[in-house]
């Protein structure tokens, strides 16, 4: 098989696969980074979705191309970056598109997955990528398999709990500062706002500012082998001067602008991406006291935009 590979790569690959979404001009996209970091736009299905399109196959020179048979696989991958080359498959469906034979000319077969639920979303964070992709393989006798895969990115839409509590808490210093803060619920939509107050019971130190600092942990691997790693998504200034006691400062983030996902909890034991609030003060010495809050963060639309005509033309003008 070396050899043909070398081969193949003097003389080109004998045929060139495609996929196409059925209806895929009305699809919407979203962009995501690839592994190599470049941004690219995928196709969106939510999780329920069924999948379907026709794979073309054009012979490259070549009168006839015989083969072994021709299969899609509809694949989602869990990829940890320390093990990147070994991938966790939690989901795998194959459909035989043609059996063994021969191929001459131009091809096209349809392919449809119905049932094929895809629980979790498409993540794609520092040390873990969540992937759905379709893979097409014409399998050759004595040959190299001719490939193809189509990456494509799933969303998931959450009910409104039916119980969602405020936040209170209290924080403080001993004899130098007391403050309460509070926070209208303890679950959120991706296009919510965070509602509270913070109350100061007892001010002794000079405070220069005030902030809140959303932060995304991800964690990946389970039990004494877990890694984490934190981000800070946003910062929001809540207060700029010193207050004094029995001042009483509103909070109103908007969460729409952020790059947020929904809250994913230990998806097949391979990670876990949690979201804090970080109520952070800061002292005119620069002395910084924080108090760190869970949210749980849930997707109540499916987001994406469709391909305009004027991009799809400026594309083809490339």
């Amino acid at each position: 098989k070396d050899s043909t590979r070398k081969m193949s790569f003097l003389f080109g690959t004998p045929a060139t696969i495609s996929i196409d979404f059925k209806d895929q001009k009305n699809l919407k996209q979203v962009s995501y980074e690839n592994e190599s970091g470049q941004v690219e736009n995928l196709f969106l299905f939510p999780g329920e979705a069924p999948l379907a399109g026709t794979v073309h196959v054009k012979l490259n020179k070549k009168k006839k191309l015989e083969h072994l048979g021709v299969k899609i696989e509809l694949l989602g991958h869990i990829e940890l970056l320390y093990d990147r080359g070994n991938p966790y498959e939690m989901l795998q469906l194959v459909k035989e598109l043609e059996p063994a034979g021969e191929i001459t000319g131009s091809k096209s077969y349809s392919f449809e997955f119905g049932n094929c639920p895809k629980n979790y979303e498409t993540y794609n964070g520092h040390n873990v990528r969540l992937r759905y992709f379709l893979r097409v393989k014409i399998t050759r006798h004595m040959a190299y398999d001719i490939t193809k895969t189509l990456d494509f990115a799933v969303q998931n839409v959450q009910p409104d709990p039916e119980i969602n509590n405020s936040i209170k808490m209290e924080v403080g210093i001993e004899d130098c500062l007391h403050i309460e803060f509070e926070y209208n619920k303890c679950k959120y939509h991706l296009d919510d706002v965070v509602v509270g107050k913070i109350f100061f019971l007892l001010v002794r130190i000079k405070i220069k500012y005030m902030e809140i600092v959303i932060i995304r942990r991800e964690s990946t691997g389970s039990g004494p082998n877990t890694y984490s790693e934190s981000e800070n998504i946003a910062r929001f200034e809540i207060m700029d001067g010193a207050p004094v006691r029995g001042e009483s400062i509103p909070i109103r983030l908007f969460l729409t602008p952020y790059n947020l996902t929904p809250t994913m909890k230990n998806v097949h034991n391979k990670f876990t991406v949690k979201y804090y609030l970080n109520l952070v003060l800061v002292d005119e010495e620069d002395r910084r006291y924080f108090k760190q809050q869970e949210i749980i963060l849930r997707r109540k639309r499916i987001t994406g935009k469709k391909k305009s005509l004027k991009n799809s033309l400026e594309s083809k003008k490339k």
